[in-house]
């Protein structure tokens, strides 16, 4: 495994994700400024991620036609600009569109950068994966406290802050770009003697696999998008504690990322998927029914480490069962499973209005019985069963 080149990707993908992070954490803001629903501030996550659901299996489909590692450092650059903007705009469907911007940037960063980390990781993809996603995790965990703190300082106009992080990476990583391109040529081909039967792509279980990862995106991003709110309208607490709760969630996700993808290398990627969701369950029962501020932050620990022990192995997983297509099913697993969170926002928002906001994270906890059973039916990819076996005959 290269690990500079993977903590390279890694920190790409945090300066990328802290956009993702940032977002939620401007919504109260926004909603002050402006007087906006629940439903509305929702859109504005739903305009980070509709364009986005479309566009990201496509850059995905073309990243394993043919790598484009330019789309990274493009992508960075967008997915902060169009972020920055919005802080300077009063009407809300030019912040609609700019929010869009930084979604299709975000869109295109995620497929190249998870199928190059895959790339570079060698043998140990579950680690390699995993640095890589903890660097999203990161971003998700530091875009709060980030734009919290300048939003304070400067008012909406703090937006601009993003700017920064987002022009300083696009450059790291535009000029590492020769030094990546080596890792994305082609295997040299066999002659007849040699060649291997091609691995056969899985699509029923890869298609099991997205449902359990589209359950997973719409808790994430629910709670991502409507944390902070939580902690001010129904816990009763300040923006900066909103902003804080979230930080902590994605913290304790960070760390859990990496320690799931090291433990899947070990334990198997099937066994550290179930073991997590099904420890999900009842902690997020629990969560979404407290009403004690202090009982709720104390949750935020093993509900962090349940929902993000499962991440990099997912990955990994999708990415084994269409072993001709990583873009792809990097774009699916990655990229796309975080824009079907955002598309769903708006309607969590909707019955927020209606219901109210505890109950409306209560619908959650159906969501992660769901994820939990699906995750018991994902086999073990072909390629890895096939090693196993190698190995027991070596034995």
């Amino acid at each position: 495994m290269r690990n500079r080149f993977v903590w390279l990707l890694s920190a790409g993908h945090l300066f990328t994700d802290l956009n993702q992070g940032a977002l939620p954490a401007m919504l109260p803001f926004l909603i002050a400024e402006y007087n906006l629903s629940y439903a509305s501030a929702a859109g504005l996550v739903f305009a980070a991620n509709f364009l986005s659901s479309i566009v990201q299996p496509l850059f995905g489909y073309y990243a394993d036609k043919s790598s484009k590692l330019w789309l990274m450092p493009v992508g960075i650059l967008f997915a902060g600009c169009g972020l920055a903007a919005v802080g300077f705009l009063s009407n809300y469907w030019l912040m609609f569109a700019a929010i869009m911007v930084s979604g299709i940037g975000i869109a295109a960063f995620h497929p190249e950068g998870a199928r190059m980390a895959n790339k570079v990781s060698g043998a140990k993809q579950g680690t390699g994966i995993s640095i890589f996603s903890l660097g999203g995790n990161a971003g998700f965990a530091c875009g709060p406290v980030m734009i919290t703190a300048s939003l304070l300082l400067w008012g909406l106009k703090g937006t601009l802050i993003l700017i920064v992080p987002a022009v300083v990476m696009a450059a790291i990583i535009a000029s590492q770009i020769k030094n990546l391109q080596p890792y994305q040529a082609p295997a040299p081909k066999l002659d007849a003697q040699q060649a291997q039967p091609a691995e056969t792509d899985e699509w029923a279980p890869f298609s099991r696999l997205t449902v359990v990862v589209f359950c997973r995106s719409i808790m994430f991003h629910s709670l991502n998008t409507f944390l902070p709110l939580y902690w001010i309208h129904v816990l009763l607490q300040s923006k900066a504690a909103g902003g804080t709760a979230l930080t902590i969630l994605f913290t304790v996700g960070v760390v859990s990322t990496f320690l799931g993808g090291h433990l899947a290398d070990r334990f198997g990627y099937n066994k550290i998927i179930r073991i997590g969701f099904v420890a999900l369950v009842p902690f997020l029962a629990v969560f979404t029914m407290a009403n004690n501020a202090a009982l709720a932050t104390a949750l935020l620990i093993p509900l962090g480490v349940t929902l993000f022990a499962a991440n990099s192995p997912l990955t990994v997983l999708g990415q084994k069962y269409l072993p001709s297509r990583v873009g792809l099913a990097s774009g699916v697993t990655l990229g796309l499973a975080v824009s079907v969170g955002g598309v769903t926002a708006p309607l969590v928002g909707w019955f927020a209005d209606h219901y109210g906001l505890s109950l409306a994270l209560q619908l959650l906890t159906g969501l992660s019985v769901i994820a939990a059973v699906m995750a018991f039916t994902l086999p073990v990819p072909r390629s890895e069963a096939k090693d196993l076996k190698n190995r027991t005959i070596v034995r």
